[in-house]
């Protein structure tokens, strides 16, 4: 056997990858002593680049296709190494496999809330994240500027520094938007539009892109969330005092539903309110209006003439006669539309509706004729 013949048999003559992860960008081609033949066969995939670094200086990039390891295809490395065209001896280069496939799902967020004026609510802390995609456009910057001696090479040890540039870009874009907390998630495309825009060429340096940039949500803080919540819930309840007969409501059908936690404490208070609630709405109208302040009027003894009680401005006045009542007619402070209340009824009614007091109001003469 010919020194030739060992030499072919020695060095391997396939140098090719095949990735088997999702999060590798850069893998080494092992060989002992980094001895490459010449004459061997590189095979570049679709989506991968093959970078040849030579005695630490970064040598020639291939992108897909199959290669002959020769002088007429390595100009750059064949000038490094100075062959002799008759000489086919092995060669020492270390070989770098670059996935150039776009990475997909790659998240972004901010680690501490950004402060911001906001013209309704004032200052502001607010959160945001979302996520991207990142893909190796330039090769050779890339393992100059990135990678280094790096034997392999995962989307964990650049995503922490790309990261950092869009929290940083992201922050002074949000600040000096002025756009409303309300009307963020209405404009969050444009808002992604700008980042993406303005972090785009500080990427670049590093022989990165980033081809897709979304902002996912832009909160405020859970206690705020939660007051704009209770805010909201008013504001459909519409009626205040509704919607605090409707809470209490709730408080007790959860109270009986659960009969054992808080045992004769949670029997009482569920008790409580529902006097309470009860107490609000015999105030009001037959018809819901709103309830007349003021305690109710006692009920008086037996023998007494019998009394009433009128509603004006939220309040009970009275008692009066119904000769006072007939008077009140006449002055037109006393209508078919007041309140009325006399011990013994059911709760306050229209005086229109009582017929004890209709029949007052019509005994109000008429306008006299004119002289």
């Amino acid at each position: 056997m010919s020194i030739f013949d060992f030499l072919r048999g020695e060095f391997i003559d396939v140098i090719h990858w095949t990735d088997d992860t999702r999060d590798t960008i850069v893998w080494r081609f092992e060989r002992e002593g980094h001895a490459i033949k010449y004459g061997a066969k590189l095979t570049v995939r679709e989506g991968q680049a093959a970078v040849f670094v030579h005695e630490g200086q970064l040598a020639d990039v291939f992108g897909p296709g199959l290669y002959m390891l020769e002088t007429n295809n390595m100009p750059v490395l064949t000038t490094l190494q100075h062959w002799d065209h008759g000489f086919r001896s092995p060669f020492k280069s270390e070989i770098y496999f670059v996935n150039t496939r776009l990475f997909t799902d790659l998240k972004w967020g901010t680690r501490n809330p950004v402060m911001c004026r906001d013209p309704e609510f004032g200052m502001v802390r607010l959160r945001a994240f979302g996520t991207y995609t990142m893909r190796v456009t330039d090769p050779g910057k890339f393992m100059t500027e990135i990678v280094g001696t790096d034997g392999e090479f995962t989307t964990d040890e650049i995503e922490f520094q790309i990261r950092n540039i869009i929290v940083t870009h992201f922050t002074q874009i949000i600040a000096t938007s002025g756009i409303p907390v309300l009307d963020m998630a209405g404009n969050n495309l444009a808002l992604a539009k700008l980042v993406h825009e303005r972090i785009a060429p500080m990427v670049a340096e590093y022989g990165l892109a980033l081809p897709a940039f979304m902002i996912e949500n832009i909160s405020l803080p859970a206690e705020v969330e939660a007051a704009m919540d209770k805010r909201t819930a008013t504001g459909v309840a519409g009626d205040l005092a509704r919607y605090t007969e409707f809470s209490a409501a709730e408080a007790m059908t959860r109270s009986a539903d659960n009969p054992g936690g808080g045992g004769g404490i949670g029997a009482g208070l569920g008790a409580g309110m529902g006097m309470a609630m009860a107490e609000r709405m015999a105030r009001r109208g037959p018809w819901g209006e709103a309830p007349v302040a003021g305690a109710t009027p006692p009920v008086p003894p037996p023998g007494v003439v019998q009394q009433w009680h009128v509603a004006e401005d939220g309040a009970a006045k009275g008692p009066f006669s119904a000769a006072d009542l007939r008077q009140m007619a006449a002055t037109g402070t006393l209508t078919g539309e007041s309140w009325v209340w006399t011990p013994g009824s059911a709760g306050w009614r229209r005086a229109g509706e009582v017929p004890e007091v209709a029949a007052l109001l019509g005994q109000v003469p008429p306008p006299p004729p004119a002289a």
